[in-house]
């Protein structure tokens, strides 16, 4: 079965017509609940499908094949996902802490029900209008500040078992010049950008593309953030051939 998917949405939220196809030639007492892997690695639902495909096979050719299964469910490495409410609950749950970082929450809060579902509805059913005349008001700082009070970004290394890096970073240093994406590696993870023998041993992918370790970090935060208002860095090992 074959779909073409958005990079910016979750797995679990456009994948019914993937469901429908399969059950139709499984017995009824087989399926429980779905979920995907990718040569033999259970893929987190919760992770946009871009960030998944940029980690686990950005240099492979498309179409991605992807395995879907119905039963024996792996408790120690995914979330459950009952229902599109869990991913919608997800997706708030980050808007409203990268807001927390930006702009200590005054802008979400401020935001009625309406608009948060506003944001939830654009996402879930593509449409780029209905999104973005909400989360522009997220993307916006007073013009007295240079940027972000903190980017919000979390940083996933293909190579280790261990969870995303997230910590606080300001988009401008002391001295008042903008912090790039070069800075940011730098300090929370040097091992992306070190030189061996004078090759870079790895890529740095946020979208799929590697932007220059020179871009303004707030820069990539207004313009690269997923819809959950995150920029997802991958760190991948630099193909060989």
């Amino acid at each position: 079965f074959q779909l073409l998917l958005p990079r910016i949405s979750y797995l679990t939220l456009v994948t019914d017509k993937v469901k429908k196809h399969f059950q139709k030639v499984m017995r009824q007492e087989e399926v429980s609940e779905i979920w995907f892997e990718y040569e033999g690695t259970p893929l987190k639902w919760h992770y946009p499908i871009g960030l998944l495909f940029d980690l686990h096979a950005s240099n492979t050719a498309l179409p991605w094949s992807i395995t879907v299964h119905f039963k024996n469910f792996p408790e120690k490495d995914l979330l459950h996902c009952h229902s599109k409410d869990v991913i919608e609950a997800h997706f708030m749950a980050s808007i409203k802490e990268a807001d927390a970082l930006k702009h200590k929450s005054q802008v979400i809060n401020e935001m009625q029900k309406k608009d948060h579902k506003q944001l939830w509805m654009g996402l879930q059913n593509d449409k780029f209008e209905q999104f973005w005349a909400i989360n522009r008001k997220l993307m916006e700082y007073p013009p007295e500040d240079s940027g972000f009070r903190y980017i919000p970004f979390r940083i996933y290394q293909a190579t280790t078992e261990r969870p995303f890096i997230q910590k606080l970073f300001r988009p401008i240093a002391s001295g008042g010049q903008m912090h790039t994406l070069g800075d940011l590696l730098k300090d929370v993870c040097p091992s992306a950008i070190d030189h061996e023998d004078g090759e870079q041993k790895t890529q740095v992918m946020i979208h799929g593309i590697e932007p220059m370790l020179e871009t303004p970090i707030q820069w990539l935060s207004e313009h690269m953030s997923y819809p959950d208002n995150f920029l997802h860095i991958s760190i991948i090992p630099r193909p060989t051939d």
